[in-house]
């Protein structure tokens, strides 16, 4: 099927067919913004402090039985402990004022014995404060946002194979069902446990609705659009969910009602399965060349066109009847030599990038103001990286843009512990230009690594590549982390490791100016590996060489 774009070319590269699928692509896509980051909300943690019983206690002792601590230079009010109970009430019943008649800070202490009471300001419940996930507990949260990424390396290791063996569109529908219920399913969890095994389905469906509409959208639509969607379509309308989640959850402030709102918003998708077409390509490679057929005869009467007679040459139906309809697998994939080793690298390339992108986008959390507006924000922030990355790749060779891409982001990173600490907001935007940076590498590893792999192996690439990715992701809370230690540490780390894998990006095959390779023998042709120096002549075949001349002219 190595001719699929040129005996598809008549079908043009607009037409209703191509921009209504990619309209409807694009919206499914604006619900992985709801499911991707909805923890935000529904794991935040308000101030909170000690819960002081109703009892015989003076005004003067109700304030003064709360300890007082230094966090970041400014005084708080301790979230963990209190002035032991009995004492004071002791102390208030016989008149005695604190500051005065007693030095409060001789009191012995205790752990929060009667549970806590949290602020309501901003949320009026979230799992933490259902379930009481502060101090002792703390460590729940950060693993309960972890259950997420877990889901998602599961979805990326499994969706890819189901996606190649029952299609792109079944496998579609069903992670888009499968969010849908497990979202509403998890707002009703009795306990933090029951929630973080249903958060693990929701990451799997999730991750697999995100690359099988990704994978879709780059085998169905034409040249043209199919950049557009692989960049600025899928990013931006992820974007759109991101941008408008804080909305919902400003109207809802309490996470059971925000997940069922949620959840009700995507069951409208579900009958865009009468509109969505299956992959022609993947049809192709299972045999099915009748189907292949009627999918694109009927984009050529939507598109206003004549299909020819016969659509996919003699030599391609019995190549499709015949030869291709083996179903890969990872360990395929790792049989193979030269795959095996552009996988590894991919597989470097996205865990860096993710952990990059994840860590800085957790760590907005920290900053101070209004959490919503806060949000809506680091969404927005993206949007223009999402458009200079779409422009770009239309224009440049895939390597040395995602090298420029990681060498910005990891040195920005590096620079902020050079940065005064009198100079706060310096170092505030350094962290929002690595952010990014690493949103538009981002964006090109997947359009990238998407023209790497051939039809057969794409989904299966791809949901490797993600797993590696979902790695660095479920690390990334726990770099955020380290910053309790050392504020620095986090940057150095995420820095350091984008700046070598720039490094790995320079060992992989150029695909600008390439069709789309469609069996494992067409990925192995014309690598990267190839110099500029090397002539025509020492391509695979003879045939070739004007695809060899044509990458060895995007390297100068």
């Amino acid at each position: 099927m190595g001719d699929y774009d040129d005996d598809t070319a008549f079908l043009g590269q607009s037409g209703s067919f191509f921009v209504i699928t990619f309209l409807l692509l694009n919206a499914i896509c604006i619900s992985t913004g709801f499911a991707g980051l909805y923890f935000v909300f529904v794991g935040a943690t308000p101030p909170h402090h000690c819960l002081v019983p109703e009892g015989n206690l003076t005004e003067a002792w109700r304030a003064a039985i709360i300890p007082s601590q230094v966090v970041d230079g400014q005084a708080e009010q301790s979230m963990c402990s209190r002035y032991m109970l009995d004492v004071v009430k002791n102390y208030s019943a016989r008149g005695l004022v604190p500051g005065v008649d007693v030095n409060v800070t001789d009191i012995e202490q205790e752990p929060c014995v009667d549970g806590w009471s949290y602020s309501t300001a901003i949320y009026q419940s979230t799992i933490v404060t259902e379930w009481d996930l502060v101090c002792d507990n703390e460590w729940k949260t950060p693993l309960a946002s972890s259950t997420l990424f877990i889901g998602f390396l599961i979805g990326s290791l499994i969706s890819g194979q189901l996606s190649d063996r029952f299609g792109r569109k079944k496998l579609v529908f069903i992670s888009l069902t499968g969010q849908v219920l497990s979202m509403l399913i998890q707002s009703f969890s009795p306990s933090w446990l029951v929630f973080c095994l249903i958060y693990v389905l929701v990451g799997g469906f999730q991750i697999s609705l995100y690359i099988t509409t990704f994978v879709l959208g780059t085998e169905v639509l034409s040249k043209s659009l199919r950049v557009i969607f692989t960049t600025l379509g899928v990013f931006l309308h992820y974007c759109i969910g991101y941008m408008l989640l804080p909305g919902f959850a400003f109207a809802m402030r309490d996470w059971r009602p925000l997940l069922q709102i949620l959840s009700g918003i995507m069951f409208v998708y579900i009958p865009l399965w009468w509109l969505v077409p299956e992959s022609p390509r993947w049809l192709l490679t299972r045999g099915r060349v009748a189907e292949a057929e009627a999918i694109v005869r009927d984009a050529a009467r939507r598109n206003g066109v004549t299909a020819p007679e016969i659509i996919f040459k003699e030599q391609q139906v019995e190549k499709s009847d015949t030869g291709n309809t083996k179903s890969y697998n990872m360990l395929d994939i790792l049989r193979i030599g030269k795959v095996r080793t552009t996988t590894f690298l991919c597989l470097l390339l996205w865990l860096s990038t993710n952990m990059g992108y994840y860590g800085l986008s957790l760590n907005t959390s920290n900053l101070s103001g209004d959490p919503y507006l806060n949000c809506f924000l680091s969404a927005l922030s993206e949007v223009p990286a999402y458009f200079v990355s779409s422009i770009l790749l239309k224009t440049c060779p895939r390597k040395p843009l995602l090298t420029v891409f990681l060498i910005i982001g990891g040195g920005f990173l590096l620079l902020i512990q050079l940065i005064p600490d009198n100079l706060h907001g310096l170092a505030i935007a350094l962290e929002m230009l690595g952010k990014f940076a690493f949103t538009m590498s981002f964006t090109v590893v997947y359009a990238y690594t998407a023209e790497i792999y051939p039809t057969v192996l794409r989904n299966v690439g791809m949901g490797m590549c993600s797993s590696a990715a979902r790695i660095g992701s479920i690390t990334a809370p726990y770099i955020i982390y380290l910053g309790t230690i050392n504020k620095y540490l986090p940057y150095i780390l995420i820095g350091s490791m984008t700046l070598g894998s720039s490094v790995v990006n320079l060992f992989l095959p150029e695909t600008f100016g390439r069709e789309l390779p469609e069996s494992v023998e067409d990925m192995q042709k014309c690598r990267g590996l190839c110099q500029q120096r090397k002539s025509t002549d020492n391509c695979p075949e003879a045939g070739d060489a004007d695809k060899c001349a044509v990458l060895n002219q995007s390297k100068l």
